[in-house]
This record gives C-alpha cells, sequence and structure tokens, in this order.
C-alpha cells in the first residue's frame, strides 16, 4: 500500500494541479490516477453527466491490459452512454447508474458472491477484454448544489503481494475526498462550457435582431463572422513571413468568433431608414413620389395656363418632363454626382414653381435639394455620421460589459474594425501599432464582405476583381494592414469565401500581379 507521506504529496500535486492546469481532462485523468494509486486499483473509469442525464465515459484506464482510453489520450471511447434512469427509476442493468441514481457510495468486496446488483453487463465486457473484475468501488459526485455531475468507478484493489482485495473503508474515504476535486472540475468545466454558449448565444442574437430589424445589414452581420475565422485560421497556419509567430488558441477562435458577431451590436440603435437608405429621397418612405405629384400639378398648371399659348406649353411641358426624368434619375444615388447635375438640380428648383392654396412653392424642397446633390451613395453628412456612430454605440456597449476574463478583448476585436492603419478611422482614430493582429483582421473581413455584399439595396454587388483592387489601393494608402491583406490573398481566403457566399457573377478569374500593391 501507498505510505502516507505519498498520499500527502498526490494530494497536494492534485491541488497544484487545479490552479495550473487548464485542460480539465487532463486533470480529471489526474485525479483518477490518483484515486487508483492511494487505493491501489487496477482499473478506473470517470464519467461525466450529459445534458441527456446519462453517464458518459470521459477516462478509462486499465493497468494489467494497457488500456488508456478517452482523455489525454487519442484514443477515442466507443462506449455507449449508460442511462442513469429507465421509466424513472434507477437503472438496475448498471452499478455506476445506480450509484448515480441514488447519490449513494457502492463499495463490493467481490462481484461472484454480490447478489444485490446486477454484473451480467460487466462480465460480458470482462469476456470481451480478458479481464476479470471482482472489487468494485463506486462513487458519485455533486456540485456545489448537490446535483450530480460525475462517477468515479475504481476496480481490483490490490494489496502487497498483487492479490486482488476489497476497498478498505480508508481507502473508500480518501477516495471520496478525490472526488471533491474531480466535482469541483467539472462543475468549473459545466460553468465556463455554459457561459461561453450564453455569450456566443447572446452575440448571434443581436445579429439576428440586426436581421430582423435590416435584412440587408443582417447578412452582413453573419457573414463577417464567416470570413474573419477564414482569415484567422489562415495566419495561425502561417510558417513564413511577419506572421510566422502568430499562433491562436481553441480560446482564442471562440474570443475572436463572439467579438465578430457583436461587431455592429450598435446598429440595433441606428434607424432603419438610414440604414437601409435605397434612395437619396428615401426616409420612413421614398418621398420621390411626393415630388412627382408636384411635377404633375406643375404639369396641370401649365395645361390648363389661359396665359400660354399651345406653342409656350408644349415647350414647357417637355422641359418639365425631361426635369423630371432627369430628378428620377437622381433619386437613385451612384458613384458620382458631379457639379454640373448638382447645379441642375439648382435650376430645376428655382424654374419650376406651383401653387398650392394659393401659395407658391418650388417642386423641390430645400431638404430634398440636400439630399439629391448627394455627391456619392444615398446618405447626407448627417445621415453618414448617424450611421457611423452606431460605432460609439458599440463600444459603449460592449465596453459596459463585465466580459469573463477569456473574453475580455471582445470589445478591442469588436470595435477596430473601423479603424485604418494610418490612424484615420474611427471611432478611435487608432494606428496599426496600436490595434491587435485579430482587430486588424477584423477590418479586412468587414471590407471584403461589404464591397462583395449582394444584398444592398443601394449598390450592385462587386466582382472579386474589382474587390481585390480596391483593397490594394488600401493596403497602399496604408488602410488596411498589408501582412494580412497579402495572407488573404496568398491563402486565397477571398477565394474560400466566394465560393460558399457570393453569387457566380462576381467570382471572376483574378490576376493576382495585378492586385495593387501585392508582390
Amino acid at each position: 500500500m501507498i505510505n502516507i507521506s505519498k498520499k500527502i504529496e498526490l494530494f497536494i500535486d492534485i491541488g497544484i494541479a487545479l490552479t495550473t492546469e487548464k485542460n480539465h481532462q487532463a486533470l480529471l485523468e489526474k485525479i483518477l490516477k490518483s484515486a487508483m494509486q492511494l487505493s491501489a486499483a487496477d482499473a478506473g473509469t470517470i464519467y461525466s453527466v450529459t445534458e441527456k442525464h446519462q453517464l458518459a465515459f470521459d477516462t478509462v484506464l486499465n493497468t494489467s491490459l494497457g488500456i488508456h482510453l478517452g482523455g489525454t489520450s487519442t484514443n477515442e471511447i466507443e462506449f455507449p452512454n449508460i442511462d442513469i434512469l429507465t421509466f424513472g427509476e434507477a437503472n438496475t442493468s448498471a452499478m455506476v447508474a445506480i450509484a448515480a441514481a441514488n447519490r449513494e457510495i457502492i463499495n463490493v468486496e467481490n462481484v461472484d458472491e454480490c447478489e444485490n446488483y446486477d454484473f451480467s453487463a460487466a462480465k460480458i465486457m470482462d469476456e470481451h477484454i480478458g479481464y476479470r473484475t471482482k472489487s468494485v468501488l463506486t462513487i458519485p459526485m455533486s456540485n456545489h448544489q448537490g446535483e450530480l455531475n460525475g462517477v468515479i468507478q475504481l476496480i481490483n484493489a490490490t494489496n502487497d503481494d498483487e492479490e486482488v482485495i476489497a476497498f478498505s473503508n480508508d481507502v473508500v474515504r480518501i477516495v471520496q475526498s478525490l472526488t471533491s476535486f474531480a466535482a469541483i472540475i467539472l462543475t468549473n468545466k459545466q460553468l465556463v462550457l455554459e457561459m461561453e454558449n450564453l455569450f456566443s448565444v447572446f452575440s448571434k442574437l443581436i445579429a439576428s435582431a440586426i436581421d430582423r430589424k435590416s435584412p440587408y445589414t443582417g447578412s452582413h452581420c453573419r457573414r463577417v463572422p464567416e470570413i474573419t475565422m477564414m482569415l484567422a485560421r489562415a495566419c495561425h497556419q502561417v510558417t513564413e513571413g511577419p506572421l510566422a509567430d502568430f499562433s491562436m488558441s481553441s480560446e482564442d477562435f471562440n474570443e475572436l468568433s463572439v467579438a465578430a458577431w457583436l461587431h455592429d451590436c450598435g446598429k440595433v440603435a441606428t434607424p432603419e431608414y438610414i440604414m437601409d437608405k435605397a434612395k437619396k429621397l428615401e426616409t420612413i418612405f421614398d418621398r420621390i413620389e411626393l415630388v412627382n405629384a408636384r411635377f404633375e400639378i406643375a404639369s396641370r398648371d401649365i395645361t390648363y395656363s389661359d396665359k400660354l399659348s399651345d406653342k409656350e406649353k408644349f415647350i414647357k411641358l417637355k422641359e418639365l418632363t425631361e426635369d423630371r426624368a432627369f430628378i428620377n434619375e437622381a433619386n437613385t444615388g451612384g458613384e458620382f454626382f458631379d457639379d454640373d447635375k448638382i447645379a441642375r438640380v439648382y435650376r430645376i428648383a428655382k424654374h419650376h414653381k406651383i401653387s398650392i392654396e394659393g401659395r407658391t412653392q418650388s417642386v423641390l424642397s430645400d431638404n430634398e435639394i440636400q439630399n439629391l446633390i448627394i455627391k456619392r451613395g444615398t446618405l447626407t453628412p448627417q445621415e453618414r455620421q448617424i450611421i457611423n456612430d452606431h460605432m460609439k454605440v458599440t463600444v459603449e456597449m460592449l465596453e459596459s460589459m463585465p466580459f469573463p476574463r477569456h473574453l475580455q478583448n471582445v470589445p478591442e476585436y469588436a470595435c477596430g474594425h473601423h479603424e485604418k492603419m494610418d490612424g484615420t478611422g474611427y471611432p478611435k482614430g487608432l494606428k496599426r501599432d496600436e490595434m491587435s493582429i485579430p482587430a486588424r483582421i477584423m477590418a479586412i473581413a468587414d471590407i471584403f464582405e461589404a464591397l462583395t455584399a449582394n444584398d444592398r439595396p443601394y449598390k450592385e454587388p462587386k466582382t472579386l476583381t474589382e474587390t481585390l483592387k480596391i483593397m490594394g489601393f488600401m493596403k497602399l494608402d496604408d488602410h488596411i494592414d498589408p501582412d494580412l491583406f497579402d495572407v488573404f490573398i496568398e491563402q486565397k481566403v477571398y477565394l474560400e469565401f466566394a465560393d460558399q457566399f457570393l453569387q457566380a457573377s462576381q467570382i471572376d478569374h483574378v490576376e493576382v500581379k495585378n492586385i495593387p500593391g501585392f508582390q
């Protein structure tokens, strides 16, 4: 039997491991091995409890047969989960199920002489693997709320002569104390998983809320996480160049995923009529209908005027029709509305007047003029500022949240996708060396998705070649991270994303050598 000093040493090792070992599987395995050492058991199994109230094999050890399944090994456990209850009662076909269901310690000296439990399944297993089970100790584990969260089972305690003996009461007490450590580990694991699941579901619910509010940016919220993780994995796998030393753990990937889903959460506060503004005159409705109604009134006034000749009416109506068509075209927005077109809007407003209830007014109001003369897109400077302010809301929301330690970088990652490497971005005007690599990854992902998006009402989706050309110039202008963009191209991340999310018409052949700034 193991001496007292060795017992103390084992407990000290486990106590240290509880604070240093991050791998819960390794911790559970260490506790199982310690329990086997302290009891001189030949075999042991540690089980966890599933959501379906079943016992799942976590680690299986058998010294004499040289078996190591699950745990830190690469050997998968193919044994099926064990139901704890059948028809509302303890599953009597498995001792571990009885111990789990009744929360009782079961110590069997000799299974061949025991009539209280059904060992038929165990004997079949013994015959299959060439083993003989004699003494068995089964101890259920509970969390701080008294809820079952696992079971430890030890088989065949031995004496100094390596003869199989019963598990003594002293051994039972020692192993029982060890199960409290295992229960803590399983509880911590469950709490961490629940917390991660909570944040994961929460982040996706926010994206879903934006999706319901705006079907256009909603798709953006779902696609940005996809391309973010694709680029992150590509950077993680790089073995040469500036990113050769960059790597991410599974926890890092999870943290980045949460950030990607939350990157536009501030848009819940952005008015949808601005977020989805497809036409220049659009608010909660497209005011072009009001403008067209005024043109109709102007046409009526000309037609029924007794001060104009038929020729003058024809000329004025023709001019009115052309100007009306121009205003309707101007309302659609586009890449560039030049100064000549802006001047024409002012001329139309000044030239065409109508009278309603004795009050003379232009066919265009001052606000409509300011919207129609927008040079690019459909947003006025004030509306664009409101759009940009979604980042301020995002920062306020995320920086006020008490993220757990393993998610503390979420605000920094999520709030950096509109920053530029030269410090001219927003909301904080950060420069490249003030941003983490994951935050810079998100900036590239956000831009690429926005340029290739095929569901925006105010623009046509760009092809891969057009998109990468624009991003190449952004690299040269020090707006996006050059090293990350090189990986984006070299590892064909753009193509991986395109195959899954872009229309066939957008996926053209990319001549990499023609991408600006790419070597």
